[in-house]
């Protein structure tokens, strides 16, 4: 080893500069597996987000159907239900029918033919 220190000196820095590209290579990819990562975690985030978002609504659905006031609502809605002292309201169809005819005829246009259509624009003649 007793030769050129020129020679040395470029086997070294030909031997640092592999050594740093092949760095530089697995930067990369810690570089692009990172950013893939980061990616994913924020895809995941969103989606617990919503998820989080649906579990706070399905609770209060459950607090809200477990209550009274649930029960009221379904009774007097949907059941049709009253409670003590309300004044119930049922409306009643007339039962005797008008003497006039409800139904009202809808008007046809008349067909024309091209020829009518043209004569009427360019005369004026209906």
């Amino acid at each position: 080893m007793s030769g050129d220190p020129k020679k040395t000196q470029k086997l070294i820095s030909i031997l640092l500069i592999a050594i740093f590209f092949f760095m530089l290579l697995g930067l990369n990819d810690r570089l692009s597996e990172y950013f893939k990562l980061a990616r994913q975690r924020d895809e995941i985030a969103t989606e617990v987000y919503g998820l989080q978002s649906t579990e706070i609504t399905l609770r209060t659905q459950i607090a809200y159907a477990s209550g009274d006031n649930a029960v009221e609502d379904w009774a007097r809605g949907e059941a049709h239900m009253a409670l003590q002292g309300d004044i119930v309201i049922v409306p009643l169809t007339p039962s005797v029918q008008s003497g006039q005819n409800s139904i009202s005829s809808t008007p046809t246009p008349s067909v024309k033919e091209n020829w009518q259509i043209w004569k009427s624009y360019l005369f004026g003649s209906d």
